[in-house]
Order: structure tokens, then sequence, then C-alpha cells
């Protein structure tokens, strides 16, 4: 197939070297974003009196049918060009002939590379915020349904402060609200249209940059064409962002994989999200969310390969660049794997009350409360300390917990235990004492949860941007 760039050479392309410089095989996922854009370029160039009216109408009905056919399988991407760019204009040629030609006018490869990206990524990034919301609505559900669950709170995965499974489940929530934040300010830095900007010094037609942007849903095109066409950085964003939704997920799965453990028995996945073992008819694995947990390294992997790529590379465009798609192609497929799949083991996951709050009773979850109680008596703080440390210590020498002991073994400690103890260190009690903001005491989680609820009641990035479209139009 003659090239785009054929014209300059007199010899053939080795096809070894022609294999490893194409790359229609992985960006062969932008075809949408091609006719898309080439679409608002047949548009732009028309308005501008570059091509005919007749000249524009044609091309865009080459150029739907093109995206009609392919779609409907009566076409298919010609694995022999080199990228999608190629094939889509050799088609549009072979179709319309001289016409499709002019397509090209006023546009690189450099440019049209990088606003397909875009346009692609920017697709993405809203269906990960959407995958992050619906999440966060199966997280604030548990947390709604588990106010009065018990559960031990860890440090250094030794058992601390009881608390709350709403309240352990918020900590997630905040995670991944953070993590849906960081998406929308991606958006909103990502959101500039590079076309126009040509191989990397604009071009002499009068084009309107700032019409194929809105077209195409910009806030507007890209200032610098250098910058535009050899500007990778809202990926290496992107794919940062992600591999801290990919932290978060691989965190929530290794907790999830330690509470499904015979030794904990805290949660029972659905048999949808588990496997068995070949030889032992027992084991019932968490298979989905060690999974999960391992993927993350990927995606992390992704995020060091592009910035590894782009650190030495001067302006402006470099071949280098062709490999910022396989990577990213691969971390936004992994992601919404995992999220897809994490949420539903999350929604369909029972929890085991019982053993959550035998576990929160039986480690001492309750001594620092133990040691306020006699703060609160007149005794001095570190004294109070010393003391529920040495009661602790009797306990594990007895086999039993605080709870359990009779009054007058805990009076033998200190004096200034009475009978209202045993309610200071329950359970219930431990955790409606903590009324702090942030705290896991019912009238904080009240709090938090109205927070929740509205913030999830503004709905989707994707649906905010609708929205405003459709108030934009309505005001024009």
């Amino acid at each position: 197939m003659a090239q785009l760039w054929g014209g300059r050479f007199t010899g053939e392309t080795a096809a070894a070297a022609y294999e490893f410089n194409a790359s229609i095989g992985f960006d062969r996922r932008l075809f949408h974003q091609d006719i898309q854009g080439s679409i608002a370029h047949a548009r732009m160039l028309a308005a501008r009196g570059i091509i005919e009216p007749e000249e524009r109408d044609v091309m865009i009905r080459a150029l739907g049918e093109i995206l009609e056919d392919v779609d409907r399988g009566r076409l298919s991407i010609d694995e022999s060009c080199e990228d999608i760019h190629s094939f889509v204009e050799a088609e549009l040629v072979n179709r319309i002939q001289d016409t499709g030609k002019k397509l090209h006018t006023g546009r690189s490869r450099n440019d049209q590379v990088a606003l397909d990206m875009r346009l692609y990524t920017r697709e993405r990034v809203l269906e990960t915020e959407g995958q992050l919301a619906e999440l966060l609505s199966v997280i604030l559900g548990a947390m709604e349904e588990n106010l009065e669950t018990y559960m031990p709170g860890f440090t250094h995965l030794q058992k601390a402060q009881p608390v709350t499974l709403a309240h352990h489940y918020g900590a997630y929530f905040e995670m991944f609200r953070r993590d849906r934040l960081r998406l929308g300010d991606i958006y909103r830095r990502m959101n500039y249209c590079p076309l126009g900007a040509g191989a990397l010094a604009g071009t002499t037609f009068p084009l309107d940059r700032e019409y194929t942007a809105s077209l195409l849903g910009f806030d507007g095109p890209a200032v610098n064409s250098m910058d535009a066409v050899s500007d990778r950085d809202y990926l290496i964003e992107l794919l940062a962002a992600l591999s801290t939704v990919m932290m978060h997920l691989s965190r929530f799965c290794e907790e999830i994989i330690l509470w499904n453990s015979n030794e904990y028995q805290f949660v029972e996945i659905d048999d949808a999200y588990a496997t068995g073992s070949s030889i032992m008819p027992q084991k019932k694995n968490p298979d989905i969310a060690e999974l999960v947990r391992g993927k993350t390294g990927r995606v992390y992997g992704a995020l060091v390969s592009l910035l590894t790529t782009m650190k030495g590379l001067p302006l402006a465009y470099n071949k280098d660049m062709q490999e910022d798609k396989e990577v990213a192609f691969d971390a936004m497929d992994t992601v919404g794997d995992c999220l897809a799949l994490f949420t539903g083991m999350l929604r369909t996951m029972k929890f085991r009350k019982d053993r959550m709050a035998a576990s929160a009773r039986n480690g001492f979850a309750n001594a620092t409360d133990a040691a306020d109680y006699l703060a609160a008596k007149g005794v001095p703080f570190r004294d109070a300390h010393a003391v529920v440390g040495r009661l602790v210590l009797y306990c594990i020498e007895k086999g039993t917990s605080i709870d359990e002991l009779s009054l007058e073994e805990l009076q033998g400690l200190s004096d200034k235990f009475e009978a209202d103890i045993y309610e200071a260190v329950s359970l219930k009690a431990c955790v409606e004492k903590r009324l702090t903001l942030g705290a896991p005491g019912p009238e904080a989680m009240k709090q938090a949860l109205a927070g929740y609820r509205a913030y999830l009641a503004e709905g989707t990035l994707a649906e905010r941007i609708a929205e405003g479209q459709e108030e934009a139009d309505r005001e024009r």
C-alpha cells in the first residue's frame, strides 16, 4: 500500500522495519475518534472556505458510511495499513477519489493522533469516574446498613480500638472520592483541542481552531502548537491517578482477603467471585481480590514506562511517543475490569457480624476506654495507662477479657474501678462516646452519611457535562 509519506522515497521500507513502525495493531481502537475528528475538520474547512460545502457533505457522508460499515462488520480494518489514520484516509479516497485527498488539508498525523488520543482518553476518564461513583454507591449502602456492626480497628495489624463497619468503610469512601476528584481535575486540564497544530508549527491555511474545538466538545484549542503535538503529561497524570485507584483497591482487597480467611471469618465472599482448589475440596479462594491486588503492579508499570519514555524527548513530536498507547490502553482496561469486578464482589459480600464483634471484645480493643475511665475518675492518664497495661497482662495470663473480670479482680489493680466500668468498656459505649467529627460515633457517622448522600446526588462527571451542554444549547 502507498504510504502517506511515500513521495520522498524511492526505495521500499524493509518488511520488518515497516511492521516494527506500524501501530495499526493497537491504535485501531482509535477508529471512532479518528472519524469524529475528521468530520469536525471537514466542517471547519468548509466554514473557512478552504473546501466547498459540497465537498464537505461528500466527505462527511463517506466518513459516516465507513464508520457504519466497520461497526456492522461489512468492512474490516486493513492491518496492512501503517496506522488507523492511514486506513481511514485510504478508504475515504477509495470511495470519493480526489475529494477525499483534500481532507488532510491543514492537518498532520501529529495533531491528528494527538486529537484521537485525547478524545479516547477523555471518554475513558468519564467511564472510570462513573465506575467509581457506582463503587461509592455500594460502599455507602453498606455503611448505612452497618452503623451498629462493631468490629476491631487495627494499627500494625494489631487490634487497637473498636469501630463500626460503617466507619471502616467510610475510610475507603474518602479514598475513592478523592480518586474521582483527581479524574475530574485531569479532565479539565486535558480538555483542550490539539487539532490545527499541524506537525508542530501550525499551518498557513486560515483554520478556525476555536470552531473545531467547540465541535468536539473541548473548552478551547491548545495554545502552543509544539506543546499540542508533543504533550503526553495528561496521560501521565491519568496513569498516576489510575495507579492511586489501584492502590486503594489493592488495600481494600488485602483486607477482604484477611477477613475471608479461616482465622478471621468476618466475611463470606459470594460464589460468583471465588474459586476452588483442584486438589483441596474444602477451599474457597478469594481469587478476584487477589487478582485485583496483583494487577496493581501492572498499572504502576504503565506509569513508569511512560514517564521513562517521555523523560528525554526533545520538542516536538518523536516516534518514541507511539509507545504511549499500548501501556495506556492496557492500564485503562485493567482498571475498568478491576473496578467492575471489585464492585460486584463488594455488593454481594456477606458480613459475619457476630465474628466481628467477638473479635473486638477478645482483642482488648476497649483498653484505651478503660484507661480513659480511670482518667475521668481522677487518675493521671499516664498512671491509668500503666494500670490498664497490667490489667491486659493479667487477662492474657488468665485467658479472659477485661469485661469478663470480676469487680474484685479489677479493684485489685485500682480502687477507682466501680460497677459502671462494664458499661464504660462495652463495644457500644466505646463507639458511641466517640463523637468528634470523623469518629465512629452515631452522630458523627450520621453527619458523614448525609454529606456522602448529597455528594453522590450531584451525579457523575459525564452527567454534569451533559447538563451543562444542554443549558448552553438552551441559552443559544
